[in-house]
């Protein structure tokens, strides 16, 4: 059973600035609501009973905007608005989800995951990047599915186009074992159109064995000097350790990047 995930927030959210220069990406509204707060949702839908927030000292705002009690007792006596009550219920139920872990260093996804290591209790575990939303479907639940069945790792998979292959994890294919899942033989960070061994890139949604831990302890530094977590996932699938990539039926929308978080409101206003 999947009851926890990991969510890395700690990133310092260069590709969205100015905006960034004041809020927290996870923050920024998208359609009318912090784009956390969509992961959140994707988490209770799939069963999810503890969230773990990696952030940093430089986003507390993150921790202060589901610790604000106060305010919303006394905006509340003060106006019977049924949004303001509704709005509040519900950042207290995530409040109650939520554990917040501290990487004030931003030295990658791999020294964020770690640093969540006493906190994970089961086997297995989600981690879910919040620059990635998917729409229309939720992945997470599906692909825990897929892990009840098989009882082992399953990352998300999307095919994208050849000439931005350096700007994912790629996967190696082993064998199909359907139209939408296939064993991965291997995983590769970030490579050039020449040495990627296919198009299928890794999207934000993994389910990884408490295992990694081992292989994050002494993951050297990779790409941009940080730690990254294919490394250690290219690790675990050497030793044996089965991955599962999935498909998903959704939609893909990308809000790490000033486009790409304009486009995500527009489409999510259409959903």
């Amino acid at each position: 059973m999947i009851r926890q995930a990991i969510i890395p927030l700690a990133g310092l959210g260069t590709r969205l600035l100015p905006l960034t220069s004041v809020f927290p990406k996870e923050l920024l509204p998208i359609n009318g609501k912090p784009g956390i707060e969509y992961i959140l949702e994707e988490c209770q839908a799939a069963g999810i009973k503890e969230v773990i927030f990696i952030i940093s000292k430089k986003k507390k705002m993150i921790k202060n905007y589901f610790n604000k009690n106060i305010f919303f007792k006394n905006i509340i006596k003060k106006k019977k608005d049924k949004r303001i009550k509704h709005e509040y219920s519900k950042l207290k139920k995530y409040k109650k989800m939520i554990k917040f872990v501290y990487q004030n260093k931003p030295l990658g996804t791999g020294d964020a995951v770690l640093k969540a290591k006493k906190y994970i209790k089961d086997k297995y575990f989600l981690m879910m990047l919040p620059d990635d939303l998917i729409v229309k479907t939720n992945c997470s639940k599906e692909m825990i599915k897929i892990h009840n069945k098989n009882k082992c790792s399953v990352m998300a998979s999307m095919k994208v186009h050849k000439k931005t292959v350096n700007r994912w994890g790629i996967y190696s294919i082993n064998k199909k074992i359907n139209k939408n899942n296939f064993y991965i033989k291997d995983v590769i960070e970030k490579p050039n159109i020449y040495a990627a061994p296919s198009n299928f890139a890794i999207i934000g949604r993994y389910i990884l064995p408490k295992k990694i831990f081992s292989k994050l302890i002494n993951q050297q530094k990779g790409k941009g000097g940080e730690v990254h977590i294919t490394d250690s996932i290219k690790k675990l699938i050497v030793s044996g350790e089965k991955f599962i990539g999935h498909n998903f039926k959704g939609k893909y929308l990308d809000c790490g990047t000033m486009q790409g978080y304009i486009k995500s409101s527009i489409e999510i206003s259409k959903v």
